[in-house]
């Protein structure tokens, strides 16, 4: 069994730290981006959707970013309050720096590709100034992503964040959420992935993001091999997914669990991760048992995939719990 040990008294079950941005989902589908001639706008980037998925189940949860100061800026700010999300250490950027934006491109239900917008953006400007240790202390969890390391400062910011959680018992879950084209170099991207990884609880991420985390070695590890290697940090959890085959939770007491997914009607590929970290943290926070938490993040992340959107798609308690007792009856 793992040993996640939240502190009860916190006020804040989790906050997110890292990027907001703007996803621009095409409304045109089976259709390449050259062909596409709308888009609807949806607050974006990985950290910031767990957030909200996190709080449509229930947890109380808050923010560290920074935004522009300008429209785009004011829309998330207030998509992000509209869903009880604390806003209270979301810094608005002052040097003129623009939100970032991902275009998102639907090709076909196994076709989907992502086009970003990622120079001067607001998000990598979170500096060390913006992180709040009292903030960070109010919680039970912090949840980082990979894209704010990918350059300064933001990426100091995270390695405070992280020193302010392991000094005060905050449980740190890493969603890798490795995007290549914010970061200069393959080696560069390893080594700060790996540094973040040391100090982290629970990790969770695709096979090939581990692959990239361990370029340096010789052979190519195994899952389980994967695993046992950040057991011998802070890690209690490591989290290997494997796209439509499923995902293979590890334990630091050398239990392992393999997940299933869901058969649902494909709108997209892209969402499925976000929703999964957000509903596998709400059941990791409920002490569950790791085969439930499990199957309620890929329930939730087959009900984001049949949806337009990421954000706005993530679903309540109610909604997963129906869906699992929906595809169990209809097997």
């Amino acid at each position: 069994m793992y040993n996640l040990n939240y502190q009860a008294d916190r006020p804040l079950d989790l906050i997110g730290v890292g990027r907001l941005c703007i996803d621009l989902n095409a409304d045109q589908f089976n259709c390449p981006m050259e062909e596409t001639s709308s888009f609807t706008k949806y607050v974006g980037g990985s950290p910031a959707n767990i957030s909200i998925g996190a709080s449509r189940l229930g947890l109380k949860t808050g923010f560290i970013g920074k935004v522009s100061d300008d429209q785009m800026g004011r829309f998330i700010v207030n998509y992000l309050k509209n869903d009880h999300i604390d806003t209270t250490n979301v810094a608005i950027d002052k040097t003129g720096a623009v939100t970032g934006l991902a275009f998102t491109e639907i090709k076909s239900p196994e076709d989907c590709s992502i086009l970003m917008y990622r120079d001067n953006v607001a998000d990598l400007k979170l500096s060390t100034d913006n992180i709040s240790e009292d903030y960070i202390k109010s919680s039970k969890v912090l949840l980082i992503s990979g894209t704010a390391l990918a350059a300064s400062p933001s990426r100091e910011a995270v390695f405070l964040a992280l020193e302010h959680a392991r000094k005060h018992g905050v449980v740190v879950v890493f969603d890798l959420d490795y995007r290549p084209y914010t970061w200069t170099s393959d080696k560069e991207t390893a080594t700060y992935y790996n540094l973040a990884a040391e100090k982290c609880e629970v990790i969770i991420g695709t096979r090939e993001e581990f692959d990239m985390m361990e370029q340096f070695y010789t052979e190519k590890n195994t899952d389980k091999q994967t695993a046992s290697k950040w057991f011998s940090h802070h890690a209690e959890i490591v989290v290997i997914k494997h796209g439509a085959e499923g995902s293979i939770a590890y334990t630091k007491d050398g239990e392992s669990y393999t997940g299933g997914t869901f058969k649902t009607k494909v709108l997209k590929t892209f969402g499925a991760g976000d929703s999964y970290a957000s509903a596998f943290i709400y059941g990791l926070m409920n002490k569950w048992d790791l085969p439930k938490a499990m199957e309620f993040g890929s329930a939730s992340a087959a009900i984001v995939i049949s949806r337009h959107s990421c954000s706005d798609a993530m679903p309540s308690v109610k909604e997963i719990n129906k869906f699992i007792d929906h595809s169990k009856t209809n097997v």
